[in-house]
């Protein structure tokens, strides 16, 4: 369904879970993917949250290929919460979640080929929260509302989106019972149901798609509970 032939994507975090899913993905396409993750991978190893660090990921990119089709924010930041989180966790989530896709925008500004794209991985975080995540329901908060802004500064030259995953299963179990079923659709979600939704993202058919945040969660933040709803107990100690 979709020709990527060619093109550019870079993902940020793309040495496993979702990232990883949506290179493989891309590669299916077509596309040649360069992947910059603190984890082991073929292209590119490094911390996201160290500017000269990301100055050179850039440099490489651009020095191999010339162009960027595709920018895909991925990298998750660290999640540390109000109790035991220190100002340096909270700096560090902020740097890897908001400062390196902004950062990164910025350098490959000049180099963004016609028709490019820019997908934001936040996530359902962003408007809904559990106790001492603080950390990254900002930083994911943070790339939401990023999204947007870019979208307007970069208006008729790049398209500019979010994604907010829910729950996604990176490590192949199989939930059953209340797990799947608390989600409306049945099931705990995949990385593919994100990695599709990115590929839809980056194509002509979301031609007409710029500054959107999509929630792709299985319906669980719609999904309205009181006590003694649907089995569910408030139990506050």
């Amino acid at each position: 369904m979709f020709d990527f032939t060619e093109k550019i994507a870079v993902v940020t975090g793309g040495a496993r879970g979702i990232g990883k899913c949506i290179c493989e993905k891309m590669e299916l396409c077509g596309a040649r993917v360069c992947v910059i993750d603190r984890e082991a991978n073929d292209y590119f190893v490094g911390d996201l949250a160290d500017p000269k660090t990301l100055e050179a990921f850039a440099q490489k990119v651009i020095s191999e290929y010339g162009r960027v089709d595709f920018l895909i924010n991925n990298a998750a930041p660290k999640s540390c919460g109000v109790t035991r989180g220190s100002y340096e966790d909270f700096e560090n989530a902020w740097r890897v979640g908001v400062a390196a896709p902004f950062y990164l925008s910025k350098l490959f500004s000049p180099y963004f080929a016609p028709g490019a794209c820019i997908v934001n991985i936040s996530s359902s975080r962003d408007r809904m929260s559990q106790p001492e995540t603080e950390s990254y329901t900002a930083a994911k908060g943070g790339i939401s509302a990023l999204t947007h802004a870019l979208a307007m500064s970069f208006a008729g030259r790049v398209r500019v989106n979010s994604i907010s995953p829910g729950w996604i299963d990176t490590k192949g179990i199989s939930y059953s019972g209340a797990d799947a079923l608390q989600q409306p659709v049945g099931r705990v979600g995949e990385p593919s149901d994100i990695a599709y939704a990115v590929l839809y993202l980056c194509s002509e058919m979301a031609g007409f798609i710029t500054g959107e945040n999509i929630c792709i969660d299985g319906g669980m933040t719609r999904q309205m509970i009181y006590h003694e709803d649907c089995g569910w107990e408030l139990n506050r100690r």
